[in-house]
């Protein structure tokens, strides 16, 4: 396997993705891309759906102790957001609620009263790019972006990484 097929690298915000300009001011915006196989999936949802649902067992536990910290706050956690899945009307990718979808990308997110944030995941010829964009309200949202910002980098270069170590859907006979 080619290493630019396994390894996530940081990139430019691609100018084509729908989160580009999604809020007036930005805390936090970065993107990180990972080689796709040629006869992998190009369906972004699809791609989106096998990055969340395969994520490294490390951070299902950072995901743990972010809740029992941010519940103190008030914050919605990954269990009110999961909860979500099944009472609303909007559709979800993981605990993440679809904002928008195209031939090309699909864009994820959510709003609380800390911060907003999107993600996209944009399929290009021949990688993926996972894009994210955090708006911030007031110093809470700001205090909260501090701290998990180093996080939020690792868990998804870990993810874009280990979702292509299993080999992404469409490959050798996957869904």
């Amino acid at each position: 396997m080619p290493i630019e097929a396994t390894v996530a690298r940081p990139v430019t915000l691609p100018a084509q993705s729908g989160v580009i300009h999604t809020y007036p001011s930005v805390h936090l915006a970065d993107a990180f891309a990972i080689g796709l196989p040629a006869e992998a999936s190009r369906d972004p949802e699809l791609l989106a759906r096998f990055i969340v649902a395969h994520q490294p067992a490390w951070v299902g536990w950072l995901t743990q102790v972010r809740d029992a910290v941010v519940a103190c706050f008030g914050l919605k956690t990954a269990r009110d957001l999961a909860a979500l899945a099944g009472r609303e009307k909007d559709e979800r990718v993981g605990i993440f609620r679809v904002y928008s979808r195209s031939e090309t990308e699909i864009v994820l997110g959510e709003d609380d009263r800390h911060l907003d944030f999107r993600l996209s995941v944009l399929r290009g010829p021949h990688d993926v790019t996972v894009t994210t964009v955090v708006h911030c309200h007031k110093l809470l949202g700001r205090t909260y972006l501090f701290v998990i910002a180093p996080f939020h980098r690792l868990v998804v270069k870990a993810s874009l990484r280990r979702a292509a170590s299993l080999g992404w859907p469409g490959t050798a006979g996957r869904p």
